[in-house]
């Protein structure tokens, strides 16, 4: 079993995300939240708003596995980013509700899974089909790096090590099959092994780049500028 699959170690993470977006929120006054994020076109609000609705997207999926009746992410084309754009200009007061309680109604959803349920297959929001095991992992990524996103007291340096790696691995792959992506060695100043990015033969030459791995996540996830390693600018995650 992959550590991704692993529900137990997940949510863990989860629960520490959770817990670290909340920390991060609630520093952050009410006006504070009109504020630019550090997502471009997005205010805080838009974020937090994201952070909301992803957890009703991903109890759909829960519901799914739970009662083996297909429920995707999102029903309609578009309805992901309306209801983004509805959620963020909800009142302050309402808006940090709604967060904290689909934050829970999530938790009680995965809660429900039994053991055959957390095989069961459902797909992505991009059409992958996944086991309901990935449910937590695809949770953990959106709470830690949102929180970055935020702008405000989270940083890339504050990830769990288990999740940085999990993401170098995840985010490594998906840009490595995209036009533009270098051929580098991703070759951490904390972790004894390396990573192969870019889609190149596998050389020896290969450039390195060398940092510590929350700042080489920072960087694959468009959270750290290039210019911080140093490295080279890459494509778009996602």
């Amino acid at each position: 079993m992959s550590a991704r699959h692993d529900v137990e170690l997940t949510r863990e993470w989860l629960r520490a995300g959770t817990a670290h977006f909340t920390a991060t929120l609630d520093g952050l006054t009410d006006d504070q939240l009109s504020g630019p994020s550090a997502l471009p076109g997005w205010t805080r609000a838009h974020v937090v708003g994201h952070v909301a609705r992803n957890a009703e997207a991903l109890m759909r999926l829960a519901t799914w596995a739970h009662t083996g009746v297909e429920n995707p992410m999102y029903p309609e084309p578009g309805q992901r980013a309306a209801d983004i754009e509805a959620s963020a200009t909800l009142p302050a007061p309402v808006l940090r509700a709604d967060v904290a309680a689909t934050a829970a109604r999530l938790e009680e959803a995965l809660d429900a899974l039994t053991p055959d349920q957390w095989g069961a297959t459902v797909r992505s929001a991009l059409g992958r089909d996944i086991p309901a095991a990935e449910i937590p992992w695809m949770r953990i990524r959106e709470m830690w790096l949102h929180a970055v996103d935020l702008a405000a007291s989270a940083t890339v340096h504050d990830l769990p090590a288990g999740v940085v790696d999990i993401l170098i691995d995840d985010v490594a792959a998906v840009l490595s099959g995209k036009d533009g992506c270098p051929d580098l060695l991703l070759a951490p100043s904390d972790r004894p092994r390396t990573w192969r990015l870019g889609a190149g033969p596998d050389t020896a030459d290969r450039p390195r780049v060398t940092a510590p791995a929350t700042s080489v996540t920072g960087w694959l996830t468009g959270r750290v500028p290039s210019e911080e390693l140093p490295a080279p600018d890459l494509p778009k995650w996602i």
